[in-house]
């Protein structure tokens, strides 16, 4: 019987590419039987790496759009182009939010399904042995790659709310106002 511990490569897998984590040294003996050396299957590092893009290519925005909100507001709102930008950009943002946290999600179930029993019975060809029983018994710590997704999700709409307060800010909105009151809708009047 094998008994793999997750905390023997919970270290390595802040690299996110399993193929380069070693899960059995070269001709590591388990179960009286000499095992050639092992990796562990799959690459979500190209997830990560996106995730990772995407969160940082906004805190830039953010904080170019900051500083154009503290220092440039007159020059913002006297024009069409800063808000009609500010809009489009967030919608980006948002779509860019929902794309990369599920591909990161998805990477991430790629990484336990890895690191599971039936993941490493499937790599390691002793697992599949009459007489061989392969088992998990210590997992590594998953709880803040899962935090991560989560937060993923929630910048995405955080990102999609916004988009509705950058919309208004455009003429499109105040075009679309100004048809509906000149439509008859006209002002309500105040209560006496």
């Amino acid at each position: 019987m094998v008994f793999l511990s997750g905390r023997m490569w919970s270290g390595h897998l802040r690299t996110h590419r399993l193929n380069q984590v070693q899960l059995v040294s070269q001709n590591a003996t388990l179960c009286n039987r000499t095992v050639a050396e092992t990796h562990l299957m799959g690459d979500s590092s190209s997830s990560v790496q996106f995730y990772v893009a995407v969160g940082v290519l906004a805190f830039l925005y953010c904080m170019a759009a900051l500083l154009i909100y503290l220092g440039y507001m007159h020059i913002y709102r006297d024009s069409d182009f800063g808000p009609i930008m500010d809009f489009l950009i967030t919608v980006i943002f948002a779509f860019f939010w929902l794309v990369s946290s599920s591909a990161w999600a998805r990477g991430l179930q790629s990484v336990k399904d890895a690191i599971s029993t039936a993941g490493i019975r499937s790599t390691l060809a002793l697992c599949s042995e009459e007489g061989v029983v392969c088992e998990v018994t210590d997992f590594a710590p998953m709880r803040s790659l899962n935090v991560s997704v989560v937060f993923g999700f929630l910048n995405m709409m955080i990102w999609a709310g916004n988009a509705w307060f950058a919309y208004k800010e455009t003429r499109w909105h105040s075009q679309r106002y100004a048809a509906q009151q000149g439509a008859g809708r006209g002002p309500v009047p105040a209560a006496i």
